[in-house]
């Protein structure tokens, strides 16, 4: 999560304030939510993000990051609204995870 948290430093804009990690059931597994305040992505940028290459620094860590999810079994997309801040979703199929 600390690469998330960089991104919304270096990306989410002047006045971002807030970050909120949380989690929901689903069918087939748990979604982990990583949100935060800042200026969001546009609809047209949301599958580019995850690019080798794309961005504004190197380009890797979204990348990276989907790469390393999905050879783990999981997945990561960016739903949030352009204008109001990130929200990005990892899904966590059952099996992959165990609740306490």
């Amino acid at each position: 999560m600390s690469s998330m948290v960089n991104n919304t430093a270096m990306h989410g804009g002047q006045d971002v304030s807030k970050v909120e990690i949380d989690w929901q059931k689903v069918p087939g597994g748990i979604i982990l939510i990583y949100e935060d305040n800042g200026v969001g992505i546009p609809d047209e940028q949301k599958q580019d993000i995850f690019k080798k290459g794309f961005g504004k620094n190197t380009g890797m860590g979204l990348f990276l990051a989907k790469e390393i999810l999905k050879i783990t079994g999981l997945e990561i997309a960016e739903k949030g609204t352009y204008g109001k801040g990130a929200r990005f979703e990892i899904f966590v199929p059952e099996g992959a995870y165990k609740l306490y």
